[in-house]
């Protein structure tokens, strides 16, 4: 006697079928007018990256042609890195819910095309996801992943910023259907959806109001006010400005610095103590400091102009580059270089005094660079060697 085969339970049945979604706003019209928003996040976030990244690690080429004004050039770049970058956190997962049932359609591939499609769209959210969060935890200063965040954060905006583009050719002809308003009325879409897409895309504004206020100002102070969500507010610090890399983070002790001399080498080198540097004509300038991270403040400093130092050691006005190296134990930025255009320019200094006072040892004590349009992590700290190239 043989036994017919047993039928699932109607609960394990239930569980194995492909969920079925009623909600009327997970449709293309609601994608399309998230996705115009997104996108145009991603875009000056690309922008704005690049202008980062070359400024940061320009190639051999570039090096000594890069601008040095405006003088707030990268603090608005990098303002707008960070602002658009947090409010596209809120547009991507709004993107995502409107698209989210797409992911459980059944079949799941239906042809070579379709295959390739939801491939690139795979490819797409990864990079775009990855490169928010990771965006938001370097804001942060917290590294949970064995690689290096600037390369790898580089690398995958431009795999994200293909996907994009590759995204947009194949779904042109909906985005172009769907992209106006009037689009509503001549699909036949019921008429309370649109009011029901309209309250969502408010909501999805005012969350991103809220987002960029309370975080913006940490870059554009006069919204300082409103910085309550940024970890890094442009007062709180010492002498007045944040601190990202403290001494004792940098292996840098006061104890140490008794025999501090400056090194300066060229066709003319020379050795300077740190009374014989403030012996030398001073120059006052104000400049911002600007961070990757998004905070910046405009602020006093007196030094020693570099190109004076520079030409005292016998470069060439204009056509010699620099390289700086910090007292600082370890760290990407110990050693950085100047290109040319910076090291003539009057106001890169070598900064002894922060807003009038002696400058603390968490701000570089006994000297600093500060340069025009220049990223922060290469106003380097703690200064004691300088060689003219």
């Amino acid at each position: 006697m043989t036994s017919r085969p047993r039928r699932p339970s109607p609960r394990l049945a239930s569980a194995l079928r492909p969920p079925r979604f009623t909600g009327r706003l997970h449709d293309a019209r609601t994608a399309t007018a998230v996705g115009r928003w997104l996108g145009l996040a991603f875009a000056v976030c690309f922008v704005t990256g690049l202008l980062s990244h070359y400024l940061q690690q320009p190639p051999d080429w570039l090096a000594d042609h890069l601008p040095a004004r405006p003088t707030w050039g990268y603090r608005l770049t990098q303002g707008l890195h960070v602002a658009t970058g947090l409010a596209a956190i809120v547009l991507l997962l709004v993107k995502l819910w409107a698209v989210y049932p797409r992911l459980f359609v059944w079949p799941p591939v239906r042809s070579v095309r379709h295959t390739l499609e939801r491939l690139s769209v795979a490819v797409l959210v990864a990079a775009a996801v990855f490169q928010v969060l990771s965006g938001l935890l370097n804001i942060a200063e917290w590294y949970p992943w064995p690689f290096s965040f600037v390369p790898v954060h580089f690398a995958v905006a431009w795999i994200a910023a293909g996907s994009v583009l590759l995204h947009i050719v194949v779904k042109a002809p909906e985005i172009r259907t769907h992209w106006s308003r009037r689009s509503t009325g001549t699909l036949g879409l019921p008429a309370e959806d649109v009011h029901d897409r309209r309250s969502l895309l408010i909501g999805m504004g005012a969350a991103v109001g809220a987002v960029t206020l309370t975080t913006v100002g940490q870059s554009f102070t006069p919204l300082k006010t409103f910085d309550l969500l940024a970890p890094r507010h442009p007062d709180h610090g010492t002498q007045g400005l944040p601190v990202n890399r403290t001494a004792a983070a940098a292996g840098v002790a006061a104890r140490d610095l008794g025999a501090w001399r400056l090194e300066v080498t060229g066709p003319r080198p020379y050795t300077l103590t740190l009374d014989a540097l403030r012996a030398l004509p001073l120059a006052r300038v104000r400049l911002p400091i600007a961070c990757v991270e998004g905070w910046s403040v405009l602020a006093e400093w007196d030094g020693v102009r570099v190109r004076d130092l520079v030409a005292r050691a016998g470069g060439r006005p204009g056509h010699s580059a620099l390289r700086v190296t910090s007292l600082e134990v370890s760290g990407s930025y110990r050693v950085t270089e100047m290109g040319a255009t910076y090291a003539d320019d009057p106001l890169t200094l070598l900064a002894l005094a922060l807003n009038g006072r002696t400058l603390s040892l968490d701000h570089g004590f006994p000297a600093r660079m500060i340069a025009p349009n220049r990223p922060g992590v290469l106003q380097t700290k703690w200064v004691h060697r300088l060689e003219v190239l």
